[in-house]
């Protein structure tokens, strides 16, 4: 096997399997999609490592394996004539990349599994400036799906530099593992929010002014939650963490 030519052509296609991502980006089909898609792709992440480890310049090997990735990438986004076209069809390659491309890449726990994971980023950024794009495993992309009922939350208190353990994120999971959860419609509601908080979140990630919007969530929702909570009106918190993730979802989830 031509392991440099089998990578070259490959690399395209890790993003072309997965350009609408955002269908399988849930807490029920994610795994499978996950699963399906890096079985397809391992040839070329096989024949990546079995290339990085025989060849002598290892970077110039993983930059032209980055490059073929990138330029079709920019390929598809030069197709795209209006702006409008352009700015769905960039979130929807962020986003393929984000949660399955680097996954993939990253999976393989090769020797040339981070090094060219961070090629590939590093390629990317300079092609599109604005992507705030970082790499995760598969792991931690499926273990974020069950912060469940803190989804969002810890989205907005990571954008203000608060801990993982900070006041307001533990009374919030403390909220959803008690009353939350002991409601008989408990467990719906909490896979509903578990479905949906994700896709939000990469899809705010994804603008410029990412850190205004959860400004304009802490203010308008989790604030007012969270002194519901501490004012014993658990309900009212209910009610309006729902209306927070009908509204979000309606506004940054593409239809």
């Amino acid at each position: 096997m031509n392991y440099y030519l089998t990578g070259i052509e490959g690399m395209p296609k890790l993003l072309e399997c997965c350009e609408d991502p955002l269908p399988s980006f849930n807490r029920k089909s994610y795994p499978d999609a996950f699963a399906r898609l890096y079985q397809m792709n391992f040839q070329t992440l096989d024949a990546i490592e079995n290339g990085y480890n025989s060849v002598i310049d290892k970077e110039q090997f993983l930059k032209n394996m980055a490059a073929a990735l990138v330029e079709s990438a920019q390929g598809k986004m030069d197709a795209c004539s209006r702006r409008g076209a352009k700015d769905r069809k960039m979130m929807d390659l962020n986003m393929a990349m984000a949660v399955f491309v680097f996954p993939m890449i990253l999976e393989y726990h090769g020797n040339s599994s981070r090094p060219l994971a961070d090629t590939l980023l590093a390629a990317w950024k300079e092609a599109f400036p604005k992507s705030s794009l970082q790499t995760a495993e598969y792991a931690e992309i499926e273990q974020g799906f069950h912060k469940k009922f803190c989804y969002i939350t810890t989205a907005v208190c990571e954008s203000f530099g608060k801990a993982d353990d900070c006041y307001e994120l533990t009374l919030l999971r403390d909220y959803r593992d008690g009353y939350l959860a002991s409601l008989p419609d408990g467990k719906a509601m909490i896979d509903e929010y578990y479905d949906v908080a994700p896709s939000v979140v990469k899809h705010i990630n994804q603008r410029g002014n990412a850190r205004e919007i959860y400004g304009s969530i802490w203010e308008n929702y989790l604030s007012p939650c969270i002194e519901m909570i501490e004012q014993g009106r658990r309900e009212d918190c209910l009610e309006l963490y729902r209306e927070m993730v009908h509204t979000l979802r309606d506004r940054y989830m593409l239809p």
